[in-house]
């Protein structure tokens, strides 16, 4: 369901979220007071009471489990206050997106690919791009996974994303909630470490050490209770068991140490990734793509969700073998880093190879989020009607979806299959911006994306551009040798299977005549071959193939000249420019 006015929906959950998250402050000062309250009685009764040991040792394990219990109210209630603060982020970023204030964010510069099919060519990654603008992704798979969707040109199963999507963005406050535990998650290792680290560990304790651990913890008890009880008078026997608790646990210290080396630098990722693994498994989903993913998180007897947890906790464990006077008395008389090695080494060995599919269905869910954010931010656009219909692309009022609604000027197109339009028009008439706007229609439209338009029906193509070609000084090769290899691509590729072609003058590295003879033949080779798609020219002789070629049809954007003024109404005309401006605007700006 689709929310009328997106901007009130994050006013309103911007003020809901920032009061919880001062509620939560105040309890965490509460829970901090209660604290030092807790430490300075558990000190003075300690004190008063240091001759009668056994009442000093009651109050002092007392005092202990009492501030370990505060201290852990006061990081869940401060895990709580991350979590809200990073709600009220989202929703503060939505609204400054929404003015207009995006450009600070990721560029995803590092997805740009001149040999791609069209990445270079419709700001699709960059300053001001569409990535920009619709990246939500919190985690840096993620991010891949939306850089490699948007690249994907995949025209198969179109209509089963826009279901996934059109779900997604009707579930904001889920939306919401997994990318603020995802912004929460704190990787100092790459996923692709963590599944190689795990794909290739060699365990290092035997399996009687699941048992040893709890018969000595059970003993050391015992031998405590004993000397409590003044069975045994020798104290000097607990410290004997602790040197021997000490002595065992120092066997394995050397490969402890390398298993909690690791372990501490994923300890946080694994932690949030079992929050998100629970959203995604507790959520109902409709559609047939996301119930797909979900299954793939589900064993058949237990939860992926769970089964991190159980990880995080022994990682947790393992952590605190940091504590100096923990790790003394815990592997002295309890064997934990014994215990805890063993219970990751064992969770390793039964899961290492399934985390991969997890981490992917993290990241799915991460990218898809940003696209479910997408349509939920744009309720007036619209899902393009899949067909196998004659017409490539049938759009009423399309536009370029990044443009200010109220500025931008839209166009009905309908391009059929196997038809070419020549675009003329001056400069700064708009044909650049109507080839892109036409390049994202099929770009959205292929991601399973509602595309800026007030109807569209498409028949799924792929998608390859020449648009921008630039020389190369470290491949040395010239500007027209690099825009003659891009054409040599397209030719190549559109060998295989139909693309719709988008092309932006070109041979713009020759000259005019050259230039005029190279086009001509060029888009007379792809009308041959049946191919579909635009071309944007200055040359006006091109458009006298309409004239030959039943496929080819011409299109134009004016410009006029009132009052000494230049004027655009950026509207899509049939026919040829006949207005050109180079010289009005040489001699407008003094420069001639």
């Amino acid at each position: 369901m689709k929310h009328s006015n997106p901007q009130s929906y994050y006013k309103t959950h911007l003020e809901s979220y920032t009061l919880k998250s001062k509620q939560l402050y105040k309890s965490m000062s509460m829970y901090s007071f209660f604290r030092i309250l807790v430490f300075m009685a558990t000190g003075f009764g300690i004190y008063f009471t240091f001759s009668t040991w056994q009442i000093s040792i009651l109050i002092g394990v007392t005092g202990i489990l009492l501030f370990v219990f505060l201290l852990s109210k006061y990081t869940d209630v401060k895990q709580q206050r991350a979590f809200y603060n990073a709600l009220v982020k989202i929703n503060e970023e939505e609204i400054a997106i929404a003015s207009g204030d995006f450009h600070n964010r990721e560029k995803g510069l590092e997805f740009q690919d001149p040999k791609h099919f069209y990445s270079l060519d419709i700001d699709l990654f960059g300053r001001g791009s569409f990535f920009q603008f619709i990246n939500r992704t919190a985690i840096n798979e993620g991010k891949i996974q939306l850089a490699q969707t948007l690249k994907a040109n995949n025209i198969i199963n179109v209509e089963l994303r826009q279901e996934a999507i059109k779900e997604l963005a009707s579930k904001s406050k889920w939306r919401q909630f997994y990318g603020a535990n995802a912004s929460l998650v704190t990787v100092e290792t790459p996923a692709k470490q963590i599944i190689d680290w795990l794909n290739n560990y060699k365990t290092f304790m035997p399996k009687i050490m699941k048992w040893l651990p709890i018969v000595f913890s059970i003993l050391s008890i015992v031998v405590f209770g004993l000397i409590t009880a003044e069975i045994i008078t020798n104290q000097k026997v607990l410290g004997y068991w602790l040197f021997l608790g000490l002595g065992l646990t120092g066997m394995y210290v050397k490969k402890t140490n390398e298993l909690s080396s690791h372990v501490d630098k994923i300890k946080d990722t694994f932690r949030q990734y079992a929050v998100l693994l629970d959203l995604i498994e507790n959520e109902i989903f409709q559609s047939e793509l996301l119930k797909e993913k979900q299954k793939q998180i589900q064993l058949d007897q237990e939860k992926a969700s769970v089964i991190f947890k159980k990880l995080s906790r022994s990682l947790d464990a393992l952590d605190n073998r940091n504590n100096i006077i923990g790790a003394i008395f815990g592997n002295g008389l309890f064997l934990t880093d014994i215990k805890n090695s063993y219970r990751i080494e064992r969770w390793i060995e039964n899961y290492g190879d399934k985390v991969e599919d997890w981490f992917k269905t993290v990241s799915f869910f991460d990218a898809y989020n940003s696209l479910g954010n997408f349509t939920f931010n744009h309720p007036e656009f619209v899902f393009p009607k899949i067909t196998n219909a004659n017409e490539v692309i049938k759009a009423k009022g399309l536009g370029h979806p990044l443009l200010n609604k109220y500025k931008r000027v839209d166009s009905d197109v309908t391009i059929n299959n196997e038809q070419f339009f020549i675009v003329t028009g001056a400069n700064m008439a708009g044909k650049s911006t109507f080839l892109r706007t036409v390049s994202l229609h099929i770009v959205m439209a292929n991601v399973g994306l509602p595309v800026c338009a007030k109807a569209s029906t498409y028949n799924p193509i792929k998608l390859i551009t020449s648009m921008r070609t630039s020389d190369s000084l470290t491949d040395d090769s010239s500007y027209f040798f690099s825009e003659l290899t891009r054409l040599k691509f397209i030719v190549d590729t559109i060998k295989t299977e139909p693309y719709f072609i988008v092309l932006d003058e070109i041979l713009k590295g020759t000259n005019s005549t050259d230039k005029a003879i190279g086009s001509r033949k060029f888009v007379e080779k792809l009308v041959a071959t049946n191919a579909t798609g635009i071309i944007a020219t200055h040359d006006l002789s091109l458009c006298e193939i309409e004239q030959e070629l039943s496929a080819v049809k011409n299109y134009y954007f004016d410009a006029e000249i009132i009052d000494d003024e230049l004027h655009f109404d950026y509207t899509l005309k049939e026919g040829i420019c006949k207005n050109m401006n180079a010289s009005f605007l040489l001699k407008k700006m003094d420069i001639v």
